[in-house]
């Protein structure tokens, strides 16, 4: 139910709250009536592009878990409906019962915050088919687009198709969005395939929506049978200064704010936040950034969003934690000059460039004619990445050893041992390097 020209704060408000079993609760009420009554019911599946149910009857009653073996079982999508209604049709005798206009933010009891800068990205079917079809008269992007490639740092013309807030409000059909890559890449020479490709990206939501579908309690570590289970720190500080972009990094705390203003960034700065926030650096425990996440992205969609939080923290789907995106290293590749950071980070806009991503490393004069004294002006950084991400590695290997060894019957007190291990080897390590 996305309403024309409603901005994404107003739709956001509607799904703060968990309401998914009040639904469940209303449909199954309404069925029951109708079919009391006579009436025939048809409840098609359509938010996806193959039904969970079939997917997991087919791999013998369990998800699949991995994209590939996804793929094989789900074969082909059913086409999206032939034809389409130019208008709604009228609405009849409502007897005594009031038609109510969508509510505006003012009126379900949200004053006026005064942001500076707002999401540019408006709701409804017509701005998603505008996109769309701005989209399929690019016949030549579409054809070569190949995920994990763009640009992460470009926001005044997005990389990406930035459909899925569309998509998650079912502003748009995925089954019409499949039908459309597949009439242009029937008309040019050659395109990208899945799982790269912009009709791999479809199929990747819907693995995600059948893994979650078929896993208990898949958005959480404990009780969930597909995840590690990792002794997590609990650091509401760190927390807090990734949150608020003051974790001193530039190019993490940019998307941060990003992420606070528009609602929304590129799958890139997505992948480096939450590496940063895990398994990367703070090793703070993925539901905490999920959380944040679920709060703040207008295509925030549940499924998605634990899959690739799940994801990101090497708890489940990848499990190559030695690999770490850089905080420093990995913006500057795509944007050198830090334009980037220099708009969502204005209090780093006259910073040098060879120091717009490190900015501690810059004399106290460069700062100082830059008007931004780190530690005054900008923090600090609250870890040193290259001390933190080996110190994460080695939390990460000890983790993983005990879920091999627990054969994935990791306890409570196992969890417990471990973090109290974690903690008692460095201070052990210390000791040894001042007797030596």
């Amino acid at each position: 139910m996305f309403h024309e020209a409603v901005p994404w704060e107003v739709e956001k408000l509607c799904f703060e709250y968990d309401t998914e079993p009040y639904y469940q609760a209303l449909d199954f009420k309404v069925k029951n009536y109708a079919s009391t009554a006579g009436i025939e019911v048809f409840s098609p599946v359509s938010h996806t592009l193959f039904n969970p149910t079939d997917i997991i009857q087919k791999n013998g009653g369990r998800p699949p878990l991995s994209y590939q073996s996804f793929v094989k079982l789900a074969g082909q999508p059913s086409s999206p409906l032939s034809h389409t209604l130019s208008s709604l049709p009228l609405v009849g005798d409502v007897g005594s019962c009031v038609i109510s206009e969508v509510p505006t933010i003012k009126e379900l009891g949200y004053v006026d915050i005064g942001q500076d800068e707002c999401s540019p990205f408006r709701g409804g079917e017509s701005e998603a088919l505008k996109r769309l079809n701005e989209i399929k008269n690019d016949k030549e992007w579409v054809a070569t687009f190949e995920k994990p490639k763009g640009n992460p740092s470009a926001f005044l013309r997005p990389a990406t198709t930035v459909l899925s807030p569309y998509l998650k409000f079912g502003c748009i059909s995925c089954r019409f969005f499949y039908q459309c890559l597949q009439d242009v890449y029937k008309n040019v020479k050659r395109h990208t395939s899945p799982p790269v490709s912009l009709l791999g990206q479809l199929l990747w939501r819907d693995f995600f929506y059948t893994v979650a579908f078929g896993t208990p309690n898949f958005d959480q570590m404990r009780g969930n049978r597909i995840c590690k289970q990792i002794p997590w720190n609990d650091d509401d500080e760190l927390l807090t200064a990734w949150r608020d972009a003051r974790t001193g990094y530039p190019w993490i705390d940019a998307i941060m704010v990003q992420l606070r203003k528009w609602g929304w960034m590129h799958h890139l700065a997505r992948h480096s936040v939450a590496c940063f926030l895990t398994r990367g650096d703070l090793f703070v425990h993925w539901e905490k950034g999920r959380d944040v996440f679920e709060r703040l992205l207008i295509d925030s969609d549940w499924a998605i969003n634990n899959g690739n939080w799940l994801w990101l923290s090497c708890s489940s789907f990848f499990y190559q934690y030695n690999r770490i995106y850089s905080p420093i290293s990995f913006g500057k590749k795509y944007d050198p000059n830090g334009d980037y950071i220099r708009h969502f980070l204005p209090i780093l806009k006259d910073m040098p460039r060879e120091y717009i991503y490190e900015p501690w490393t810059a004399p106290l004069s460069i700062q100082t004619k830059a008007k931004c004294i780190i530690g005054r002006d900008y923090p600090k950084p609250v870890v040193l990445h290259d001390s933190a991400s080996k110190e994460c590695r080695r939390k990460m290997a000890e983790a993983y050893a005990l879920n091999k060894d627990s054969n994935g019957m990791v306890s409570e007190e196992d969890i417990r041992n471990l973090r109290r291990k974690l903690k008692e080897d460095p201070e052990q390590e210390a000791k040894n390097k001042r007797i030596r």
